[in-house]
């Protein structure tokens, strides 16, 4: 059976020397285009209150009513509909005028058909030849993206292969190829499983010695703060809980503004507040800082109390790093209420000189583990598309996009960066444990403590396996895999309900350990 003729995209061309134009409708037409011509714009807003037009090029210089005006009166009866201003007029003032009212294109006489034709194209079939071409560009990448999964062995081999996924996720989301999508699930799947044995084997290495391993936690203030330390100050800024994902939602957002310069680094285990961000601020593992520190640190596995002296671990380090007191200036923002009053302390901070400006925004933590408690916050933040639509949302419109905005219309430079990401979770695995276990869904530590199927987590009795603070003897500590999440035998089908389909972190998957840094360079105004 034949399969059914797309319908021809109509075309209005409004324009006094329409005759003149002959060639260019014949073009359209022949490729496809129904183009009907009109010379005066009020019998073009009358065609159009009684037609539907996909587009409407429109002369701006005809006698009667401008293009302008029409175009004005267009909008009026349809906000949506798309036009191209054509006009012989080259000055500013006509084309800004056109621009702030919002044609989508704009053609200066005189033009050719193809010129026209590409306008033509781009508007109306754009869309589609993208989402051809996606896929087109994805199905000739799929075999060696299949391989790089399985051959991973490396940091950068998994840092890489985890990014191109990335990429390619929002790629064919965008241009709405659900079935290739599901193509890129099942290979996240399976890097998630690869990654998983990867970082069982390797990490405990990491902690034992510095040759070799990653780019981790405890080196970002040395390797990107540092550098840029000088007589003008630099902010250090810190988005809790952002995933690369995430993040890429963020960029175009901060591209006018910014020169980015992106690197992944590895967050250190448990992928968690209380490890990953004191290790960022400390440039230490957490057995060193609870060595340094022994007052600090309890067996509560408190976000609050383990994490009240970050400013303090970020001021020790810069001395002990440049051999000098660094001015800083700290701040920990969980809400917009107090937007004025931050800016107003960050703005009096700027005023000493060879300063560090370090802020810590706490929105995306506060809203993956509110997820899980908030039946309407599951409902829009569903899925990551979701999760990755609210981040940008509220980032748009966030005292710390506003802070960053006044950072480069100042010419300060900042290092943006994340403590660990979150992983949306499927699958229950059921542990034993005692009273004394640590709550989290994604870690554990505790005395006999054991995971029913081994293969969900990895499980040690060496605290040095994770650089952690010396335990109680017999103790466990379990990280979960992939995307599992932990379940006592006596609450399983409370947990099963409540948790599943929830944003953790706390455990190993790419999507918690492989997060961005970026030093941004203002742009010249």
């Amino acid at each position: 059976m034949s399969q059914p003729q797309r319908a021809s995209k109509r075309i209005l061309w409004v324009d006094d020397e329409i005759d003149l134009l002959r060639p260019h409708l014949l073009f359209l037409q022949a490729r496809g285009y129904h183009v009907d011509a009109i010379s005066n714009g009020d019998d073009a807003l009358a065609l159009l209150r009684d037609n539907a037009y996909d587009l409407v090029l429109l002369d701006e210089q005809m006698p009667g009513r401008r293009g302008l005006e029409v175009l004005e009166l267009l909008r009026r009866q349809d906000p949506h509909a798309r036009v191209v201003m054509v006009t012989k007029s080259e000055e500013d003032h006509t084309m800004n005028e056109a621009i702030g009212r919002r044609v989508d294109d704009y053609l200066v006489k005189p033009t050719s058909p193809r010129q026209v034709l590409s306008v033509v194209t781009r508007i109306l079939e754009g869309s589609t030849i993208r989402q051809q071409q996606v896929a087109q560009d994805f199905a000739a990448r799929f075999p060696r993206l299949s391989a790089h999964v399985q051959e991973a062995s490396e940091p950068e081999d998994f840092a890489s292969v985890f990014t191109e996924l990335t990429d390619w996720h929002l790629r064919l989301e965008g241009a709405g190829e659900e079935g290739l999508l599901d193509t890129v699930r099942s290979l996240m799947t399976d890097l998630r499983r690869e990654y998983g044995v990867w970082v069982m084997r390797e990490y405990p290495r990491w902690m034992r010695r510095r040759d070799g391993r990653p780019l981790l936690s405890v080196d970002i203030v040395e390797v990107f703060l540092v550098p840029w330390l000088a007589d003008d100050p630099v902010y250090f800024v810190v988005l809790d809980c952002m995933r690369l994902d995430q993040w890429r939602a963020m960029t175009p957002l901060l591209a006018d503004l910014f020169e980015i310069e992106e690197t992944l680094h590895f967050s250190i285990l448990p992928t968690a507040t209380p490890y990953a961000r004191n290790a960022i601020f400390s440039g230490q593992f957490p057995d060193e800082i609870a060595r340094r520190n022994p007052g600090w640190w309890d067996a509560s596995d408190d976000e609050g109390s383990l994490n009240a002296f970050e400013d303090r671990l970020l001021t020790e380090q810069l001395r002990r790093i440049t051999g000098r007191d660094v001015p800083v200036h700290y701040e920990k923002i969980f809400s917009d209420r107090e937007a004025d009053q931050v800016r107003a302390r960050v703005n009096s901070a700027l005023r000493t000189p060879g300063g560090v400006i370090a802020l810590v925004f706490n929105f995306v933590d506060l809203m993956t583990h509110g997820r899980s408690e908030s039946p309407i916050l599951m409902e829009v933040a569903k899925n990551e598309a979701a999760l990755r639509d609210l981040t940008r949302s509220w980032f748009e419109r966030s005292t710390a996009f506003q802070v960053l905005k006044e950072a480069a219309y100042a010419g300060h430079r900042v290092v943006l960066t994340t403590d660990h990401g979150s992983i949306l979770c499927q699958r229950p695995s059921t542990v034993f444990a005692r009273r004394d276990a640590t709550a989290n869904l994604r870690y554990k530590f505790g005395q006999d403590l054991r995971v029913e199927q081994r293969s969900t987590a990895f499980a040690t009795k060496d605290e040095h396996d994770l650089r952690l603070p010396s335990g109680r003897l017999g103790m466990t500590y379990l990280l979960a895999l992939e995307d599992h999440f932990f379940v006592y035998p006596t609450k399983l089908r409370e947990y099963q309900s409540r948790y599943k389909n929830s944003f953790l972190h706390g455990g190993i998957s790419p999507e918690e350990m492989i997060v961005p840094v970026a030093r941004l360079t203002p742009r010249p105004l």
